[in-house]
């Protein structure tokens, strides 16, 4: 079956005892290559083993993930095109742009899968040894202290000026257009400061290159478990995780939604899955049904929503 025909409506919600009867489709909004690429993969295989359905992943990049989460909210809402994506396209991309599209009126929350930490990292060359430290710094030395960014409102924009916020500091923003452009001038010393997903800065890490600092999540990462975490130098509230999961298009039968999501999360049980996403650098999520998940989305909009307009962040 061609990629352009799944998905196409019956015109009649089917019941959930029959779906899915035809193949799958997963709309991925970046490039292949990526997380949300690499889950989508790993998710739809199993998908399509427990269904006996091919699960077709269909990658639609641009504007940071705008155009492939809209194009999901405009199909057909039966079940056959989902979107599997970040939290940048969700909770950030809608408040930083005069767009109309509202993360939860035009997409049904599935089901969320896993999380990334990120860590914030200085030069080992740097003095600075721990977030105390860096606070102390940028309060004494206001302007003389730069961070690395990659991609206008990614997790390592939006964080680095939560922290800004939190810690009553100015740590000034220097884009890049990439992890690698950025992460190379943290290590050649043009940068002093940096937050990253994990897995990016955790071999440079090891090497020695690189000091962190703290881990944006709530609670340590398993895969750094000596590094404190940010809110733990008195900046209480402090979380910058970036996730991923599943949507579908809005008016999608409840009991199909709930369909697909009782089977990710027996999927996201299975060892082998578990181990997958460990080595990639990120951790499985509890359960959260689509209830669960919406009232997360509410909080999770909230929030970025007000470190955007704070900063006066806008689309690019």
């Amino acid at each position: 079956m061609s990629l352009q025909l799944i998905g196409i409506s019956t015109g009649n919600a089917q019941p959930a005892s029959s779906y899915p009867d035809k193949p799958i489709r997963f709309v991925v909004p970046f490039p292949p290559g990526g997380p949300a690429d690499i889950q989508s993969r790993i998710i739809g295989q199993k998908l399509s083993l427990r269904w006996k359905q091919a699960v077709i992943i269909d990658n639609k990049p641009g504007a940071g993930g705008s155009i492939g989460t809209e194009l999901v909210s405009r199909a057909p809402a039966d079940g056959y095109t989902l979107l599997y994506t970040t939290s940048g396209p969700i909770s950030v991309n809608p408040s930083m742009s005069n767009s109309s599209f509202d993360s939860l009126r035009d997409l049904a929350p599935v089901s969320l899968t896993s999380t990334l930490s990120s860590v914030m990292v200085v030069n080992a060359s740097s003095n600075i040894k721990t977030v105390a430290e860096l606070i102390s710094y940028a309060k004494a030395n206001p302007g003389k202290l730069n961070y690395a960014s990659s991609g206008n409102g990614s997790t390592s924009h939006l964080a680095m000026e939560q922290f800004n916020r939190m810690a009553g500091v100015k740590i000034t923003r220097i884009p890049y257009k990439g992890a690698t452009p950025a992460l190379n001038d943290l290590l050649g010393g043009n940068v002093q400061v940096m937050l990253m997903g994990l897995t990016t800065v955790l071999p440079f890490m090891n090497a020695g290159k690189l000091t962190p600092l703290g881990v944006s999540s709530s609670k340590p990462s398993p895969q750094a478990p000596s590094v404190p975490t940010i809110a733990s130098y008195g900046l209480t509230g402090f979380e910058a995780s970036n996730w991923l999961g599943v949507f579908a298009p809005p008016n999608t039968p409840e009991s199909i939604v709930k369909k697909i999501n009782l089977e990710i999360y027996a999927i996201m049980q299975l060892p082998d899955v578990k181990e997958k996403f460990f080595k990639e650098g990120f951790e499985s999520l509890p359960n959260k049904n689509p209830a669960q998940v919406r009232d997360f989305l509410q909080q999770d909009i909230a929030k970025w929503s007000t470190v955007v307009k704070e900063a006066n962040i806008t689309a690019e």
